[in-house]
């Protein structure tokens, strides 16, 4: 008997700790669907039209669309991609710095942009496979102006449904970034560190 007992805590305890391994284990990544992709533009949008009609200044705005652009853009995938060859030479430290001075200056550029739409309204019509990541297709409506497109490619490769690139009026803001970046660092000498410092003013 007193074998039995043993033997049964042992089990019980291999059992616990089995099961404490696999709850340790990451979960399966769930494919991303066109419906989430869909529902974070959808956020993204509601809290863009939000800041726009809040009848906040500019500066408060622009603060606004730097959080936005932190909860829903993978702003270090952007940030990397626009850089392009050099975030590969760069330090762990240098990156981070870099990605915090980018999102404030992409968050003021294109906050700016967002700003002019201030009277109107962007609306979510669909979302389409394009390879990998979902494209989701939205309407700008601007007071006195015909429609236009508004596209977001949307991923979930971070581990969660962000968006990394935004297509207004046919402008693809990495492709446009990547060239725009790649000059500023050019005029600098290639220094990253001056670019850094730089951002922050631009």
């Amino acid at each position: 008997m007193p074998n039995e007992i043993i033997l049964t805590r042992r089990a019980f305890a291999a059992g616990l700790a089995v099961t404490a391994a696999a709850l340790a284990l990451p979960l399966p990544a769930q494919a991303l669907t066109a419906d989430q992709a869909r529902s974070l533009v959808d956020k993204t949008v509601a809290d863009i039209n939000s800041i726009i009609n809040s009848g906040k200044s500019e500066g408060a705005m622009l603060g606004d669309f730097e959080r936005l652009f932190a909860r829903y853009a993978d702003v270090p995938a952007i940030a990397r991609s626009v850089l392009g060859p050099a975030a590969r030479q760069a330090s762990k430290a240098q990156l981070s710095a870099y990605t915090k001075a980018f999102q404030g200056y992409i968050s003021r550029k294109y906050g700016r942009r967002f700003r002019e739409f201030i009277g109107g309204r962007i609306e979510v019509a669909d979302a389409r496979k394009v390879k990998s990541f979902y494209e989701v297709i939205s309407t700008a409506h601007l007071k006195g102006e015909a429609p236009f497109e508004v596209r977001w490619h949307v991923s979930d490769k971070s581990g969660k449904s962000l968006f990394f690139n935004i297509i207004i009026e046919g402008v693809n803001m990495l492709a446009s970034e990547r060239t725009e970046m790649g000059a500023l660092l050019d005029q600098r000498g290639g220094d990253l560190d001056r670019l850094i410092k730089d951002l922050a003013r631009l």
